[in-house]
C-alpha cells in the first residue's frame, strides 16, 4: 500500500467510525430497515448529485447494473440490515469488535476465490494481532455479552462476513472501467431499490412517529458521511490496494474513535489503549509485509 492508501483507509475508518454512534442515536426511534433505506436512498441522491456536478460519466447498461445490484446486495442490504438488528440487541462495543473480523473473512474469501491475494502465515499472523488489538483497544470488558443474544452476535458476524465477499466482488469494477464515484453511486442506487420494497412490507413506515432533529442528524450523517463519502474512498482504495488491504479498515476503526475523542472531546487516553494501537500496528505491519524484511525479519508464507 502506497502512503496515499493508508491515508484513504486512516480517513475511511473515521468515516465508518461514525456510523456506529449514528446508528445508535437512530434506532432509538426508527426499525432496522427504515434506518438502513434513508441511509443508501440519501446517500444516493447525494452522489448521483455529484456525478452530475463533475460531469463523470454513469454506465447505464444492464451488465454494469447486474454487477451494481450484487454489489448493493453484499456490501450495503445484508450488512447493513444484520448491523442494524444487531445493534437493537447488544452493545455497540461488542458490535464492533464482532465486525473487526471482516479482514479474517475477506482474507479466507480471498484465498479461495483469487489468486493474487493469497493467505501467507505472515498476513495470517497479523490479522490475529489486529484482531487482538481491537479487543484491548475497546476493552476485554465488552466481550463479556459474548454467548448472550447469540443471534444478533451470528447477525454482526453474518455481515462481517457479506463485507468480505462484496469486498472480492468489488475488485470487478475496475476491470470494468467504471469510475470509483460511479460504482458508488450505482451500489446505493440499487440497494435502495432492494430495500423500498423489504421496508414497506417488515417496517410500515407510514405508521411511524416522525423523529426528532437529533435522530434526523444521526441519519443524514450516516447517510451522507458514513455512506455516500466513504463509498468513495472505499471503491478508491479497493482498485489501488486490494480487497484484503481494503479490509484492514475495521480495525482502525476504533483507534480512529479513541484518538478523535482524545483531540476533539478531551478524553484520557490510558495506557491500555496505546498497548492496543501498538497491537494493531504491528498487525497491520505483519499484513503490508515491507516493515519486517527492513529489520532483518524474514516473515515467513
Amino acid at each position: 500500500m502506497s502512503p496515499l492508501d493508508w491515508s484513504l483507509l486512516l480517513a475511511l475508518s473515521m468515516l465508518w467510525g461514525g456510523s456506529f454512534f449514528f446508528v445508535g442515536v437512530a434506532v432509538e426511534a426508527l426499525p432496522p430497515f427504515a434506518i438502513v433505506l434513508l441511509r443508501v436512498a440519501i446517500a444516493a441522491l447525494a452522489l448521483h448529485a455529484v456525478v452530475r456536478l463533475t460531469r463523470t460519466a454513469m454506465p447505464w447498461d444492464g451488465h454494469t447494473w447486474l454487477a451494481f445490484f450484487g454489489m448493493g446486495l453484499l456490501n450495503n442490504a445484508i450488512p447493513f440490515s444484520l448491523i442494524v438488528w444487531g445493534q437493537t440487541q447488544i452493545a455497540s462495543g461488542l458490535a464492533s469488535i464482532l465486525n473487526a473480523t471482516t479482514p479474517l473473512f475477506t482474507v479466507l474469501v480471498a484465498h479461495v476465490l483469487t489468486a493474487d491475494e493469497r493467505l501467507s502465515r505472515g498476513r495470517f499472523a497479523g490479522i490475529l494481532l489486529g484482531l487482538a488489538g481491537v479487543v484491548v483497544l475497546i476493552g476485554p470488558e465488552a466481550l463479556h455479552g459474548l454467548g448472550k443474544d447469540v443471534l444478533a452476535q451470528l447477525a454482526i458476524l453474518g455481515a462481517a462476513l457479506s463485507y468480505g465477499f462484496a469486498a472480492i466482488f468489488g475488485r470487478r469494477f475496475k476491470r470494468m472501467g467504471v469510475p470509483p464515484l460511479a460504482t458508488a453511486a450505482g451500489q446505493v442506487t440499487a440497494s435502495s431499490l432492494m430495500l423500498l420494497p423489504v421496508t414497506m412490507l417488515v417496517d410500515h413506515p407510514w405508521h411511524l412517529e416522525v423523529p426528532g432533529l437529533p435522530v434526523w442528524g444521526a441519519v443524514l450523517g450516516l447517510a451522507l458521511l458514513s455512506t455516500a463519502l466513504a463509498y468513495v474512498v472505499f471503491f478508491r482504495i479497493l482498485a489501488s490496494a486490494g480487497a484484503v488491504n481494503l479490509s484492514l479498515v475495521t480495525f482502525l476503526i476504533p483507534v480512529s474513535a479513541i484518538v478523535l475523542g482524545s483531540a476533539f472531546l478531551h478524553e484520557t487516553l490510558a495506557p491500555v489503549d496505546f498497548i492496543g494501537m501498538a497491537l494493531i500496528g504491528l498487525g497491520l505491519a505483519a499484513i503490508d509485509g515491507r516493515l519486517l524484511p527492513r529489520l532483518g525479519i524474514r516473515p515467513a508464507e
